[in-house]
């Protein structure tokens, strides 16, 4: 048995999650979470609301709430949809918890004992108009480097080169839009990043077994034009983590709060400790998943992510956690995905573009939007959302593939032989060929889910629930039992066996659908199919079993014509 650690990115507090949210991070990390469940391992799987920062107190502003309360309430409702669309996390955090004030001005005080923290005198953004200094990412301009015209003064999402304000074109407050900006003098803190620079570097050449897409972005940042830049870590906001020296008062750093970008990462230690103390335990609980000199030294740690975010994974948590000289776990491999794109263009929040978490549940259940997504995530590249495509998978794969496998085994046994398995009969040849494929097929879908190949295993399971269809085609219990009684029973008692395999192996892509159909098997038994003919006879002569309902429901070109009206415009 391992020890697998998983975080998601966190999603950010100011409003309801897209699709293209979902599958870059939360869904893909939960896939993996449920199989590594299912093998047997101990895992912890970690997610939490990112809340500090200005588009939470604008955010705020605009439902006249005070940021606090309404972070709390975004937490609430992002923490139920998690649970609709069965994220099956251990711990659903908050960076705004006192854990991780506690961690963030631990890590800012041992960073400045090493000396990677500098104290730099800055010209930033005053916006007049708003009466603020403006954060880089509430500048908006022309990007320098490829042109896109709503770049953010912290970082083009277009190109995803790493921008200053003052390289931006046609600079202009996001908030009011005003152009009234001047550059007023104030005093921030700074991560040496530079000085880390080595470290990171060797890090991330030891990893051999990381995506491209990870590492190309990593060392594009490390890399290109100056190379890896120190980094801003305080912003004149009310809102935030106050700037400590561990648990002592920062002088000539009063009024500020950490970056938001600081403090979020180690939130994942953070949300770690927030469920120890939700549990009754003690430190020891948490520290023996995140600090190598108490107990993680044999953890295997996974990060889930879009590429908008591998640079802050890649090179300022690791410059933070390598800056503070203390053993604490670094990543194993982080899994990013591309973007998922709607219409075509991005899926987008702040131009809600898309379809959205509360409006995806609303209309179907999750394990239709969860098999779309992840046999269709954007892995090697963009991948595209479109209703014509949603419509064929769910009715191919899952009502006229799996759906008719079960609804077609389970009606005609309770029609000739009543509802428990019958007896009689032998396996034969066609029997053994569906083990032997099945075993090839099962150990090929292992792999995937081991590599996190997630349209790979996907296509894998789809794989095996078409074996099962097309041994029930060839043999035709319905046929068959004319004239050879036993016979059909016993395809009949191996195909029903078949049922609760495709349950247990398809739980991580469709769990509310393999919980259906072991409650329509009578059974928990949850065993890995490890031997596929043992497996295969589990269930055993004379056990009992309902017939249920129709596991997945076909989608009508009527709604997905209306469906695809409703959101063809912008969320207001």
């Amino acid at each position: 048995m391992a020890r697998i650690l998983i975080t998601s990115a966190l999603p950010y507090i100011n409003g309801i999650k897209h699709l293209g949210n979902l599958v870059g991070s939360q869904l893909p990390a939960d896939l993996t979470a449920r199989y590594m469940r299912a093998r047997g391992h101990e895992v912890m799987f970690i997610c939490a609301t990112d809340e500090h920062g200005t588009p939470a107190e604008l955010a705020a502003a605009k439902t006249g709430e005070a940021v606090a309360d309404y972070c709390a309430r975004m937490h609430d409702v992002q923490a139920e949809l998690a649970r609709g669309f069965r994220l099956s996390f251990d711990h659903y955090g908050r960076s705004s918890s006192a854990q991780n004030h506690r961690l963030t001005q631990h890590f800012a005080g041992k960073l400045a004992e090493n000396g990677f923290i500098e104290e730099v005198s800055e010209k930033q953004v005053y916006s007049i108009a708003d009466g603020r200094f403006l954060p880089d990412r509430y500048i908006e301009g022309t990007c320098p480097n490829c042109g896109y015209d709503r770049a953010r003064g912290d970082q083009c999402e277009n190109c995803t080169k790493q921008l200053d304000p003052t390289d931006l074109i046609n600079p202009r407050s996001a908030i009011s839009g005003s152009t009234e900006l001047e550059v007023r003098e104030t005093k921030h803190l700074y991560l040496k990043q530079k000085a880390l620079k080595g470290d990171i570097d060797g890090w991330i050449d030891g990893q051999k077994d990381w995506p491209i897409l990870t590492t190309s972005i990593a060392k594009k940042w490390l890399h290109d034009g100056d190379g890896l830049q120190d980094r801003g870590i305080t912003r004149d906001l009310n809102w935030g983590i106050p700037v400590k020296k561990g648990d002592q008062d920062w002088p000539g750093m009063e009024g500020k709060v950490f970056y938001v970008w600081f403090d979020a990462p180690i939130e994942y230690i953070a949300a770690t400790a927030e469920w120890a103390a939700k549990q009754g335990l003690g430190d020891e609980a948490w520290e023996r998943w995140w600090r190598t000199d108490k107990g993680a030294e044999d953890v295997r740690y996974l990060q889930f992510m879009g590429k908008d975010n591998v640079p802050f994974h890649t090179l300022s948590f690791p410059a933070t956690i390598m800056g503070s000289r203390e053993p604490w776990k670094l990543v194993d491999y982080i899994k990013s995905f591309n973007y998922l794109n709607y219409d075509g263009g991005q899926f987008s929040t702040s131009q809600g573009r898309g379809v959205f978490m509360d409006q995806a549940l609303s209309i179907l259940p999750a394990d239709y939007w969860r098999w779309w997504l992840l046999s269709h995530a954007p892995e090697s590249s963009d991948s595209e959302f479109t209703w014509e495509n949603f419509q064929a998978s769910v009715n191919k794969d899952l009502a006229d593939v799996l759906g008719n496998f079960v609804s077609r085994i389970t009606k005609f046994c309770r029609s000739k032989f009543g509802e428990a398995l019958p007896e009689g009969g032998e396996f034969g040849e066609r029997e053994a060929q569906l083990v032997a494929e099945l075993e090839t097929r099962i150990r090929a879908y292992e792999g995937f889910m081991e590599a996190m190949e997630v349209r790979k295993a996907a296509s894998e399971l789809r794989a095996i629930w078409v074996a099962g269809n097309e041994y029930l085609q060839s043999a035709a219990p319905w046929t068959v039992i004319k004239t050879e009684p036993e016979r059909a029973a016993a395809m009949v008692r191996l195909s029903l066996n078949l049922v609760r395999l495709y349950a247990v192996l398809s739980e991580p892509f469709i769990p509310d659908a393999a919980a259906t159909m072991l409650a329509a098997m009578k059974t928990e038994d949850r065993s890995w199919p490890t031997d596929v003919s043992a497996a295969l006879s589990v269930l055993p002569v004379g056990h009992a079993f309902e017939t249920p309902e129709v596991l997945f429901g076909k989608i009508a070109d009527e709604s997905r014509e209306e469906w695809a009206a409703q959101f063809a415009g912008v969320r207001t």
